[in-house]
Formats: C-alpha cells, structure tokens, sequence
C-alpha cells in the first residue's frame, strides 16, 4: 500500500525534481531523475520517467529535452525569469523598510523560483552593503492589517512612534492612539506609508508604515471617501517632498536645461516646462511647501531659481538665512 501511494506521488516528485535542478544551461538526464526518485523511496523506470514528463507537458509545465550535450531534459519557462528574479531581489535588498532579516527570508523564498544552478547568480546579488534597514520587525504585518481594513471597508487605531536622541522609542500624542480611516500604501524615498484620513483633524494624513504599532481593526466605517473618490496617490507623493506635509502651492522655477531630467524624475512627464532662453527653461509644479522641498532645491545647487510666488521665494530666503546663522559662530 506505501508503495502504491508513492508511486502516486512520483509526477509530483518529477516536477519538483526538474523545478529544482534543471535549467536550460543545466538539463537533467532520465538517470538522474531516476536516482533522485530513488532518494525518496521511488522507483521508476526509464518509460515511467517518460510518460511522466509527457503529463506534466499536457500539465503546462513546458518541458524541453535537450538532445545535445548536455542533454537531458529542463524546463523551459518559468514564472519569473532570472533578470526579473535578480530585480526582485534588488528591491527587496535595498528597501530600507524591509527588516534584513525579513528580506534574508525574502530573498531565500524567491531563490526557491529558479533552479538550484540560477540560485547562485542571486546570491551574489544579496549583498549591498551600507543600507539602512528598519528596526521594526511587525511592517509585515502592519501592512497586512492595512490591507485587511482597506479591504473591509474599516478604521484603524494604532500608537505611532518617534526616535529621541537617547535611540529611544517615544510614543507621540503622550501615548493617546491614532483612529485613521486608511485609504492606501505609497513607497516613496525607501519608505513605505500609509495614506488615510483624520476625521478629527477633516485632513488627508500619511503614517510611516514602520512607525506604526499595536494596529487594530475597529468595527467603525472608514470615514472620507468624498475626499478620496478623485484622490491621485501617485500625485500626492510627488507633491509631498519626503512624505513631510506643507501648504500646496504651484510654484514657478527657473531651470538651467541640464535639470530637465531631474524635474522630470520629480514630477513626472506630465509637468508643465517652457523654455526661457537658450540656457534655460520654466517649471511650474504643484509641491506641498516644506523644508523637505526648500532642501531639495538646495542639492540642486544655483541651477534652479524660485520665480513665484513671492512669498513662497522670500520664505525659502529666510530658511538658508537660518541655515546659514547656525554656521556664523561654528
């Protein structure tokens, strides 16, 4: 009878065997699936073999038989290519909101979707060094209760955290929890958000995925959704520089042509650009006015001018003034 269930359970083993061993650079001989069915206690002979990997065409699974050397048989397509797989692992290796021990346990899941031979080409592409990761080993789960609330039609309550200079955690609002009808995830600057809205405050706020502790699905209805109904999330994250909150403005700058890439990088093909002379061009940009922004424009060095509004110009003024009183007394 154990012979008979395992015999059963032999196109099974087939399958993994050829998942796991073969690629196209690595087929794998009708011996060798041969002795690794041995390996777990199953016979089969060569027109077994055969007739097995006959279903497993008929399957869908595309297996090739390689007559060349080296032959044998491999499959042909998979899921995810290895380009793609070694772009997966990329993202998970640099997202500074993946804990390195989740994205150690990422990165093993996604090897087990190439052979054993392809493996080792995203190994090597494991190690990036000089990444800051998350502390908070719950992100998973945070994101998966957000999901589930999304989903559910649901507000959220949760504490939400801040570092002090002693690397202690600080709960904001003296410990008193958040209650946020959640209404989307955004990645932005290697970070991951939440994007909800704050009934109390009748305001679009965005929480630091990480950041986020103790989530509870309530049993109240997600509040905001005429807010929501023509919200553009993609727009928001553009708008907002570092996910730092400010006053909506369009604002006007003058670019030097070389930052055309960059304001396109920033705020997309879509954004309004006109040239101003042979060196230059105008942007106007819709941005949420911040010392993130003001911040941003300072990297971009004296290639770009703030042409208005006035006063979004003269406060960006008084910013560097500040920024730059630190300094008279160092």
């Amino acid at each position: 009878m154990v012979k008979s269930y395992s015999q059963k359970l032999r196109v099974l083993y087939v399958m993994q065997i050829l998942l796991k061993y073969s690629d196209e650079e690595h087929p794998v001989s009708q011996t060798e699936i041969s002795e690794r069915l041995h390996a777990y206690g199953i016979q089969a002979d060569r027109k077994s073999i055969y007739d097995d990997i006959k279903v497993l065409n008929e399957f869908g699974l595309g297996i090739e038989n390689r007559r060349s050397k080296p032959s044998g048989f491999y499959v042909a397509e998979r899921s995810f290519e290895l380009p793609e797989l070694k772009l997966l692992v990329d993202a998970v290796q640099s997202s500074k909101f993946i804990t390195a021990k989740k994205s150690n346990e990422l990165i093993r899941k996604l090897e087990e979707l190439a052979s054993v031979h392809e493996a080792k080409n995203l190994q090597r592409q494991v190690y990036v060094g000089n990444r800051i990761k998350t502390m908070n080993e719950s992100i998973y789960y945070n994101v998966d209760e957000i999901h589930q609330a999304i989903s559910q039609n649901r507000l959220i309550r949760f504490h939400y955290y801040e570092w002090t200079p002693e690397k202690e955690m600080h709960l904001r609002r003296n410990g008193k929890a958040y209650e946020i009808s959640p209404w989307g995830l955004s990645w932005d600057d290697e970070n991951y958000y939440m994007v909800g809205y704050d009934s109390d405050a009748e305001m679009i706020k965005h929480f630091r995925v990480d950041k986020m502790l103790d989530i509870i699905i309530t049993d109240q209805p997600r509040r905001g959704k005429d807010r929501f109904e023509k919200f553009d999330l993609a727009n928001y994250a553009k708008k907002v520089f570092g996910m730092f909150s400010g006053e909506e403005r369009t604002v006007k700058m003058l670019c030097e042509n070389n930052l055309a890439g960059a304001m396109i990088d920033r705020f997309g093909r879509d954004v309004m650009i006109h040239p101003s002379d042979e060196r230059h061009f105008i942007v106007s940009a819709a941005v949420n006015v911040s010392p993130q922004f003001f911040g941003w424009l300072v990297a971009l060095g004296k290639g770009v001018v703030i042409e208005s509004p006035e006063d979004v110009k003269e406060e960006f003024k008084e910013w560097m003034g500040e920024v730059m009183r630190e300094y008279e007394n160092v």
